[in-house]
């Protein structure tokens, strides 16, 4: 699952006052034709294999190698296999209906397409975080003894800071972004689950 805070709602509640956005942009334009050449892409594939399929198939790598306890062996078999997943999908999805009315599979295939790049990229970034952090468990990242024996193990030296990936087309080119954190008023501790 995932967790959302409160604060975006208000962030873009004030986007509702931006008026009337015209479509003679350029950019409007652009973005317009990018859908339309990814509707024509998903439509001419032809392939054998339902939408749904390659949801299951995603999901159940994510719930068994990048959920909430991993380790750096799962993850980097979750990108593999995403990417077996990935390519698949565009060589043997099947959509069927029309493209020009309501069609809920081609909706679908298209949140799917997005999943598997997210999917991977979500992997991506577990494996870049070597240690146990908030609601996710590194299986390599454990206090071995003391009074938190077998509780999350930080690492404050070096992942205290927020990050951003930039997309580059494809998830195994995404770039990482660091902006270190400074904490003043906070004393960073050691969180016991116990």
């Amino acid at each position: 699952y995932f967790v959302l805070p409160y604060t975006i709602g208000d962030y873009l509640s004030n986007e509702i006052r931006t008026g009337k956005i015209s479509t003679d942009l350029p950019e409007f334009k652009e973005a317009e034709k990018k859908v339309a050449n990814r509707i024509e892409r998903l439509f001419n594939i032809k392939g054998k294999k339902s939408v749904d399929d390659f949801h299951k198939d995603l999901g159940k790598i994510m719930w068994e190698y990048v959920g909430m306890s991993r380790n750096e062996k799962g993850l980097k078999k979750a990108i593999k296999e995403i990417r077996k997943i990935r390519k698949e999908f565009w060589s043997n999805l099947c959509v069927p209906g029309d493209k020009n009315s309501m069609n809920s599979e081609l909706e679908k295939a298209g949140r799917v397409a997005d999943l598997l790049e997210m999917g991977e990229l979500f992997a991506k970034d577990a494996l870049e975080r070597k240690e146990s952090c908030g609601g996710h468990f590194r299986e390599e990242s454990v206090e071995l003894d003391g009074p938190q024996k077998g509780e999350a193990k930080r690492d404050d030296k070096n992942y205290t800071y927020v990050s951003a990936w930039e997309y580059k087309g494809d998830p195994s080119e995404a770039v990482l972004h660091k902006e270190e954190l400074e904490f003043n008023d906070i004393e960073l501790k050691q969180r016991s689950y116990k």
